[in-house]
């Protein structure tokens, strides 16, 4: 794919709107992961608890993603994208002036922040709408990326906090949330014949077709586990290895900026060599990771307080290491999904995008939950990890099951790399 390519075809002021749409929202949609430290410390909140208020704005995400999408496709991505965000500001805002006072309302703001998490069905096929089959790998890549989001949160969040109080950190946010709205206003725009009315039937259609619920399930290890890891890591590494909460926020920082990254270079990889090939290899890495994270002994603890990022033992770096590998395949796992589901439903990319983002969504709190059980249960989080690892090998096998028929049906004639 050449650049001049992508510079000729669609509309950039909309792609580079939806990209920075989805990553001010996704920074809205998991900001309770690196707060949670600070915000449980005043409520007293145990371990397990902690995991599943993270899990919360994840499943919500997940749920308003299909009425996000339906939406959208009604009065325009572009109208449901700016009211979205307008809500996600001022629940941000009202929190920052009256804060929380327990776990009930941390949940309810959590299920807010949900509409974050949905902006996912309406910034991807805004976005997608505008340009052909063969740049859809790169051009999803590049909308999605929007989820580095949660790299700028869980660098500055944990930093903010400590000088200015959590509070304070929605109030920071609400700079950039509300200049990002003004220029989505401005400069976005819907696709010709985008605005259509979709009957809820469709939907149904849609479901009872295997291929929509084989690329849910993909999507299910790629995206939720990507929104998963960011939700539950930085309670993971405090828990787990002892750090403070801006350790842990840094670490997490490094984590997911591969997989928010190199969502862009696995739809360009997905667009040479096939998505099908390109997701397999991801799925077997990402496995390994799991599986070797599972059996990581629990780090040492300092004299006082936690580790700070300088001081953290090696074991806590060779997580680091195994966490980055499984994200940076993660996210561009993200990408070829999104480089072949275009090419099986080009007429209903707008449904299936809020379908397959349902799954995403509910693959998240899925995997924060089953860690917040997994700890809760045993103590420790291995059942947790090799659980999501023996997934990520039935993706494997789902794709060896569908490649052959899916390469010669549709895929034959999508004018893509299947």
């Amino acid at each position: 794919m050449r650049l001049s390519e992508l510079k000729k075809s669609g509309h950039w002021p909309t792609l580079l709107s939806a990209f920075l749409y989805f990553d001010i929202s996704f920074m809205a949609w998991v900001s309770l992961g690196p707060l949670m430290a600070y915000i449980a410390k005043e409520m007293h909140i145990p371990i397990e608890q902690k995991l599943t208020l993270v899990a919360i704005p994840v499943l919500s995400g997940a749920i308003l993603r299909i009425p996000l999408g339906i939406l959208a496709d009604t009065i325009g991505s572009k109208l449901t994208g700016a009211l979205g965000q307008s809500i996600v500001a001022a629940a941000c805002a009202l929190v920052w002036l009256f804060g929380l006072r327990n776990p009930t309302e941390v949940a309810l703001f959590g299920a807010v922040l949900g509409l974050g998490g949905a902006s996912f069905a309406v910034a991807l096929p805004q976005a997608g709408r505008w340009y052909p089959p063969q740049l859809q790998g790169v051009v999803m890549g590049i909308a999605g990326a929007g989820n580095m989001g949660v790299v700028l949160d869980s660098l500055f969040a944990p930093s903010i906090a400590e000088h200015f109080g959590w509070r304070g950190v929605y109030a920071a946010l609400l700079v950039p949330m509300l200049a990002i709205l003004v220029f989505y206003i401005f400069a976005a725009k819907d696709a010709p014949g985008s605005i259509k009315r979709i009957p809820l039937a469709k939907y149904s259609e849609l479901l009872l077709d295997p291929d929509s619920r084989w690329f849910m399930f993909f999507y299910f290890i790629t995206f939720g586990g990507f929104v998963g890891l960011a939700s539950a890591l930085p309670l993971y590494f405090v828990s787990q290895f002892h750090a403070t909460p801006v350790a842990a926020g840094l670490m997490v920082s490094m984590i997911v900026f591969f997989g928010s990254t190199f969502r862009p270079v696995g739809g360009a990889i997905a667009d040479r060599v096939g998505g099908v090939k390109s997701l397999s290899m991801m799925f077997m890495v990402v496995a390994a990771s799991y599986f070797a994270v599972a059996f990581l002994p629990v780090g040492p603890a300092p004299a006082t307080g936690g580790w700070s990022l300088l001081a953290l033992p090696p074991i806590a770096w060779l997580a680091v290491l195994l966490f980055s590998t499984g994200a940076l395949c993660l996210g561009m796992g993200n990408g070829a999904v999104f480089q072949l589901l275009p090419q099986r439903f080009r007429n209903e990319v707008g449904v299936m995008t809020g379908l397959v983002g349902f799954a995403g969504g509910l693959g998240g709190f899925f995997l924060a939950k089953t860690l917040a059980t997994s700890k809760g249960m045993t103590g420790g989080f291995m059942a947790g990890f090799l659980f999501f690892g023996c997934l990520a090998l039935l993706g494997v096998a789902g794709l060896t099951f569908v490649k052959h028929r899916w390469r010669t049906t549709w895929g034959a004639v999508s004018g893509a790399r299947i």
